[in-house]
C-alpha cells in the first residue's frame, strides 16, 4: 500500500481542472459559490487522479467529519437491513453518523459509491455483501480503497472479497453444507437448488457447500438442477414456477438465501402446493421474518446485526500490517418448512 506521502494532491487536481486551489477545495467539499459545471469538472479530475483528501486521521481523532459509509447491494433486502441495524447501533454509541449507499450488485455502481464516500471524507467505509469471484471485477475498487486507506481512511468488508482489507467472514460454505445434509437426512433425493448468479462469492461458496454434501451422499452433481436468477424474492418466485414446470418430481428446494426461499413459498402457497407436505423448502441467513412465516422457514442462522458491529469495530481499529479476518459462527435452524420425504415420492 502507498504511504501517506504518495498519491495526488489537491494542487494536482486544481492544475488538471485549470482552477485555483481554493476553488478546487470548495468544489470537493461541496461548498456554495462554485458553478456546478466547474465543480463537476473538478470532481471528474479528482476521480481520474484518484485524489482523496487527507483528513481521515483527523476525523477519527475528533475532526469535523464523524460519518461512516456503508455500501450494500440493496438496503430493502432484510439481510442488509439487519447488518445496517447492528452497524448503526455501534456507530451511535461511538457518536458517529451513518451514510448508506446501495449498488444493486453492480461493480461500477459500487466503485462510484466508494469514490463518493472517500471524496466526502468519511471516517471509515464498510462494504457489506458478496464480493465477485473474478478478482479483476473488484480491481478498480481495490485500488480506490488502497488510496483511501493510504490517506488515513479505514476499511472493512463483510463477506469474501478480493479487496485486501479487514473482513468479517460468514460460514457460507459450511452453512450450506449443513442445510443440504439436513434435507438429505430426511430422505430427499430429488432436489433443486435455487441460486443467485455464481459470479458472486457468496453464491459460489454456498453452492460449494451443497455440492460437498451431495458428494458425501453419493449423489452426482448433475442429478441436482441449479436454477439461477436474481438473488431476490422475485427471483425466488420465478424459480418456484420453473421448479413446478421443469422438475415436477422435486421433493425439496434449497434456496441459497431467505429472500429467494420466501419467494418460493409465496408461489407454492398461491398454487396450492403444500409445504412441507408436497415439497420442503430451505433458505439461508435467518432474517427476522423467517420465524413468522407459515410454515416457519428452515434456514441457516447468521448473526447479521453482530456482523455489522464486528465490521465497524474492525474498521475503527488502528490498521494492521496484514488484513484481519473475523470468522462468524452460525447454526442450522429447523422449522416447519422441511419434513421427511413422502413414502409415495420414494416410489416415483
Amino acid at each position: 500500500m502507498a504511504t501517506k506521502e504518495t498519491g495526488p494532491r489537491l494542487i494536482d487536481v486544481a492544475r488538471a481542472a485549470g482552477v485555483s486551489i481554493a476553488t478546487a477545495s470548495r468544489a470537493m467539499a461541496g461548498t456554495p459559490g462554485v458553478r456546478p459545471a466547474v465543480a463537476e469538472l473538478v470532481r471528474k479530475h479528482a476521480d481520474e487522479l484518484g485524489y482523496v483528501a487527507n483528513v481521515h486521521a483527523r476525523t477519527l481523532a475528533g475532526g469535523h467529519s464523524r460519518t461512516v459509509g456503508l455500501v450494500v447491494h440493496e438496503i430493502g433486502d432484510p439481510y442488509f437491513s439487519e447488518i445496517a441495524s447492528g452497524l448503526l447501533r455501534l456507530a451511535d454509541s461511538e457518536g458517529l453518523s451513518l451514510q448508506i449507499c446501495h449498488t444493486g450488485r453492480d461493480p461500477e455502481s459500487e466503485l462510484r459509491h466508494i469514490r463518493t464516500l472517500a471524496a466526502h471524507r468519511v471516517a471509515a467505509i464498510v462494504v457489506a455483501g458478496s464480493g465477485f469471484v473474478d478478482p479483476a471485477v473488484e480491481a478498480p475498487a481495490r485500488r480506490e480503497l488502497e488510496r483511501y486507506a493510504a490517506s488515513g481512511g479505514r476499511v472493512a468488508v463483510i463477506g469474501r472479497h478480493h479487496l485486501g482489507t479487514d473482513a468479517v467472514l460468514p460460514p457460507n460454505e459450511d452453512g450450506a453444507r449443513a442445510v443440504a445434509e439436513h434435507v438429505l437426512s430426511l430422505g430427499h433425493r430429488r432436489l433443486v437448488v435455487v441460486s443467485g448468479a455464481p459470479v458472486l462469492t457468496t453464491v459460489a461458496d454456498r453452492l460449494a457447500g451443497v455440492r460437498a454434501a451431495l458428494a458425501d451422499a453419493g449423489i452426482p452433481e448433475g442429478d441436482v438442477p441449479v436454477l439461477e436468477g436474481p438473488f431476490t424474492r422475485d427471483g425466488g418466485r420465478e424459480a418456484a414456477r420453473r421448479v413446478l414446470d421443469e422438475h415436477p418430481e422435486t421433493t425439496a428446494v434449497l434456496a441459497l438465501n431467505d429472500d429467494m426461499a420466501i419467494g418460493c413459498l409465496s408461489v407454492f402457497r398461491e398454487l396450492g402446493v403444500a409445504v412441507p407436505g408436497q415439497i420442503s423448502v430451505t433458505g439461508f441467513d435467518d432474517v427476522a421474518v423467517a420465524v413468522d412465516l407459515n410454515p416457519g422457514l428452515t434456514t441457516y442462522h447468521l448473526p447479521m446485526a453482530q456482523m455489522g458491529e464486528e465490521a465497524l469495530t474492525l474498521a475503527l481499529k488502528e490498521p494492521s500490517v496484514r488484513p484481519r479476518r473475523q470468522l462468524t459462527r452460525g447454526e442450522l435452524v429447523v422449522r416447519g418448512s422441511t419434513a421427511a420425504v413422502r413414502a409415495d415420492a420414494l416410489l416415483l
